[in-house]
């Protein structure tokens, strides 16, 4: 999973983190991608799991939670650079550009983890619920990372039960992910999470400008309409957006097209100039050099690098 990045205290009890562990593998094994991504049917739920070194990988988190079960991955988010390694659990609070970097993992000890999307507002109706005070002040603090907690490990946990229970997973999932953010409201930065879980907070106000970026990023979008939804002068969306994400709203949308462009030709093996144009390029000299600026090597090349089968050292069952 700018990207507040925040995280949990309790020592983790290892019988839990490794029943949690063999669950990311079981899954993984069956169908993760060539990146090692497995996204599963649980609404927000997803996983990795990679026995290669791999990176830079670049994305624009959503508000997340990941849980790094085995292995280590650095992280760049926005200007915070940050080693994650087994055991920790980092709470990415805001939609943040991210470069990841996998930096230890073996076929024996592949890396490992979870990410479970959060939902802002949840946090914020829960808050009032159980009466927390109104968060005052400003979040000074980006990045956090601590040892795993026990009450997020054990919502994992159920959530990975209902991949295996499909019927479970609309009457269930909610009552779980409604645990969780409570749990996350109880932690040590239930505090930073409620400030910017505020609906009127310039995180909220950003967000909404964001979220009509996700959702029109093949389209031109003027600074003007993106201002009107964050309810911000142009001059001050600027300033707030690049200080939120580290990028201006047009790097934002080129990150996201180039992201969705690459997706597009890897995985449903779409050829590069078809994926530009789906996602709003109009030429495709201009593609390639984005392509080349954001992720070192021309379109086709990449392509090529991503799919290709592992060595069969690395193929090896693990504990062989």
């Amino acid at each position: 999973m700018n990207d507040h990045i925040c995280a949990m205290t309790t020592p983790v009890r290892p019988f839990d983190n490794d029943r949690l562990l063999a669950a990311v593998l079981q899954h993984a094994d069956r169908c993760a991608d060539a990146d090692g991504v497995v996204l599963t049917p649980v609404p927000g739920l997803r996983m990795m799991r990679t026995w290669r070194l791999q990176g830079p990988m670049r994305s624009i988190y959503r508000p997340l939670i990941c849980l790094v079960l085995q292995g280590r991955k650095s992280l760049l988010v926005g200007q915070e650079e940050r080693l994650l390694h087994a055991g920790q659990s980092i709470i990415v609070a805001a939609h943040m550009p991210v470069t990841g970097h996998i930096v230890q993992a073996t076929p024996a000890e592949p890396y490992v983890a979870v990410a479970i999307e959060l939902d802002l507002a949840l946090l914020h109706t829960l808050a009032l619920e159980i009466g927390d005070a109104p968060a005052t002040g400003s979040v000074s603090t980006p990045v956090f990372s601590e040892t795993l907690d026990q009450t997020i490990i054990d919502c994992a946990t159920r959530l990975l039960r209902l991949i295996d229970h499909p019927e479970a997973i609309a009457p269930v999932q909610p009552a779980i992910m409604r645990e969780l953010h409570y749990w996350l409201l109880r932690s040590q930065h239930g505090t930073a999470l409620r400030h910017l879980a505020i609906p009127s907070g310039e995180q909220q106000r950003l967000t909404r400008a964001i979220d009509l970026l996700r959702q029109r990023f093949r389209e031109p979008i003027g600074i003007d309409r993106l201002a009107a939804a964050a309810n911000l002068s142009p001059s001050a969306f600027r300033r707030h957006f690049k200080e939120l994400t580290s990028l201006s709203p047009l790097q934002f949308q080129t990150h996201l097209r180039l992201t969705e462009a690459r997706r597009l030709m890897i995985a449903e093996a779409m050829p590069a100039g078809l994926a530009a144009l789906e996602v709003g390029y109009q030429s495709a000299s201009h593609f390639s050099r984005d392509f080349v600026r954001m992720f070192g090597a021309p379109p086709r090349r990449d392509r090529v690098a991503r799919t290709a089968p592992l060595p069969a050292a690395t193929l090896e069952p693990a504990g062989s």
